[in-house]
């Protein structure tokens, strides 16, 4: 068996956000999806990964996830075998965002969750394509699944995180920067940065998707991840 996958998720997503990954990939080595719950802290969050995580490990993150990775590499470079950062963002939040995060809380906590997931941030996903409407029906019910007390512990977590851009400049690593090219949160020109960062890395760019190449284009993803598991 190769080395272990462990792939975690973005903000209020749990494993089926990576469905076709697992598909593609547990027939040949073990693949842990770890659920981004039960700390508001990055530095807590990827603690708990750590405590679940085999001894070594590849290690991939899409958004919120991709930032728990960051953290984990600054924890414990020596167990991460190779890094893939999806659809993410190595800066901290801009003090900006504050008041929009604090405001979705609240709402959230008050019975707002479908609301704000409807009208705030699944809009922002994905691109135009033949499976949008089937992908965004699958984010919603992962968030409904996760509940309003992850979403708010999620949202501080990424509110007060790190900047990592001197983690990423330490990693040495096989490391992956992938992203839709129609990714509207953390665009392409950020994956530029990341891949500037660390020495070596290999920027994929998929075409036909947006926040979550994951499911809006897996075979390309698949590809790409496949390229990095055994390269």
């Amino acid at each position: 068996m190769q080395e272990p996958l462990v792939l975690l998720p973005g903000m209020m997503c749990d494993g089926r956000l990576f469905a076709p990954q697992i598909a593609a990939f547990s027939h040949q080595r073990a693949v842990l999806t770890v659920p981004l719950t039960g700390s508001d802290t990055m530095e807590g969050l990827a603690d708990a990964v750590l405590r679940l995580a085999p001894p070594q490990f590849a290690l991939a993150g899409l958004s919120m996830g991709g930032i728990v990775a960051m953290e984990i590499l600054r924890q414990a470079p020596g167990r991460v075998s190779r890094l893939a950062l999806l659809d993410t963002n190595p800066l901290a939040d801009p003090p900006e965002k504050a008041p929009i995060r604090e405001a979705q809380v609240r709402a959230v906590l008050s019975g707002g969750l479908r609301s704000v997931m409807r009208d705030e941030m699944k809009p922002n996903y994905l691109t135009d394509g033949p499976n949008r409407d089937a992908i965004l029906a699958l984010c919603m019910q992962m968030a409904e699944d996760l509940g309003p007390q992850v979403f708010a512990t999620q949202s501080r977590a990424i509110q007060n995180r790190p900047d990592q851009s001197a983690t990423l400049r330490a990693v040495t690593v096989p490391t992956l920067v992938l992203c839709g090219e129609d990714d509207r949160l953390c665009p392409p020109e950020r994956h530029r940065l990341m891949r500037d960062l660390v020495d070596g890395a290999r920027l994929s760019i998929i075409k036909g998707a947006g926040h979550l190449p994951t499911l809006e284009q897996p075979d390309d993803t698949n590809r790409m991840l496949q390229e990095w598991l055994t390269h």
